[in-house]
């Protein structure tokens, strides 16, 4: 039996200087038993091969991993206030069931499939630099980087934009490191929301994904109620949070190396790998889903005891020695290998659309404004209070 005292204690340093934290870490074992910001212990793994070797081995499970992590949260005894209706979406599924879910899903979200949005996407970029344009300062997270991805996923889903603020504050507050009572209350008026406009799209559909999976069918093989409202939650919170994430950090890692900046400017044909750089080097994602053992294992030298949580690093993973100077931003290095979007049969559904927004809006935001310049020391930035995403809270900038 574990004894709690033995285990990390991380705190606000693992937001806000994680880089440095997980170092530390990967020094002296890529598997340790911590205690996350918030009180929740796992099994964390900063280790690249550890990180792949989880996200491929069946003992590692996600079958109703959030049931378990809501009793843990909330006690044995106690009433879940977290929406049944969110449980059978494809974090918290194996195969079968996760297999059967990602076939009704994934063909809309290959780089073949998305790439006719490129325009409508362009589109949208260049509204929002004309609105920019005339300013003297912009906050960029809230002028750019969310209104961009919200409304691409709220037209590919057929989610009202104006919408956006309610959806946006219910999922900010789920995968914040916050209590149990306000992830459940989120939660529950994220559901209900959704749940009305599966209803909608049922009797009146429209020409959108959302409406496709509601009378998708595949072999005979149809979505539930619970299993559209739980499949519209991940596709609708993913769907923008990583990519907000991906163009703010992204920007900051520019404005931080303007050897890069002027490379990049000089040669578009690197837009791709840049973005590639930026997932690797900030990854928008800071932990993984949790999983379980279903039994004992040894991973990293370190054995796991059956029925403990284990959560992987992607942050730490992608800074690991598996890449060369791995603390340096190089938007010229091999694109391959990260894990940014994770890795195995749960790997990001939504990679493709979110690489395609990146290098969208990265090219034209350079052609655009000659001149960027950060209105705020690197010091004084704050990280989201979030052990699930790594995103900055603001980012002031001035555009000429």
């Amino acid at each position: 039996m574990l004894d709690m005292r033995d285990a990390l204690l991380l705190g606000e340093e693992f937001i806000q200087d994680s880089h440095t934290v997980a170092a530390g870490m990967r020094e002296t074992t890529p598997v340790r038993f911590a205690v996350l910001p918030g009180g929740f212990p796992v099994w964390l793994v900063t280790g690249y091969a550890e990180a792949r070797a989880v996200m491929t081995d069946a003992r590692f499970s996600s079958h109703r991993v959030y049931d378990r992590l809501e009793r843990l949260r909330i006690g044995p005894d106690a009433e879940s206030s977290f929406s049944d209706d969110l449980v059978m979406n494809l974090l918290n599924l194996d195969p079968p069931d996760h297999t059967r879910l990602r076939k009704l899903v994934a063909k809309a979200f290959t780089t073949r499939s998305v790439e006719p949005m490129r325009e409508r996407i362009e589109q949208i970029t260049d509204e929002l630099l004309d609105a920019m344009a005339g300013k003297e300062s912009v906050e960029f997270l809230a002028d750019f980087a969310y209104p961009l991805p919200i409304q691409v996923i709220c037209e590919l889903l057929g989610v009202p934009f104006a919408d956006r603020a309610d959806f946006v504050d219910w999922s900010r507050t789920m995968v914040a490191a916050t209590t149990p009572e306000e992830i459940g209350a989120a939660s529950m008026r994220m559901a209900a929301y959704l749940g009305d406009l599966v209803a909608a799209k049922r009797i009146e559909p429209t020409e959108d994904l959302l409406s496709e999976l509601v009378h998708v069918s595949e072999d005979g093989d149809r979505l539930s109620r619970r299993e559209l409202i739980a499949t519209a939650v991940v596709l609708l919170t993913g769907g923008f949070e990583t990519t907000v994430n991906l163009l703010s950090s992204g920007m900051l890692a520019l404005l931080r190396h303007p050897d890069q900046l002027a490379l990049l400017r000089a040669d578009h044909s690197l837009l791709r790998n840049a973005v590639e750089e930026f997932l690797r080097y900030e990854t928008p994602n800071n932990l993984s889903s949790p999983r379980y053992t279903t039994e004992d294992v040894e991973l990293g030298g370190v054995l796991i005891p059956e029925g403990h949580f284990v959560m992987v690093s992607w942050l730490a993973a992608n800074r690991s020695d598996r890449f060369a100077e791995p603390d340096r931003l190089d938007i010229t290095r091999a694109a391959g290998g990260h894990l940014a979007f994770g890795h195995g049969m749960h790997y990001c559904v939504g990679a493709p659309l979110a690489r395609l927004e990146g290098e969208i809006a990265f090219g034209r935001l350079l052609d655009r404004f000659t001149q960027i310049e950060l209105l705020s020391t690197v010091d004084s930035l704050r990280w989201r209070h979030s052990t699930a995403m790594h995103g900055l809270e603001t980012l002031t900038l001035r555009l000429r």
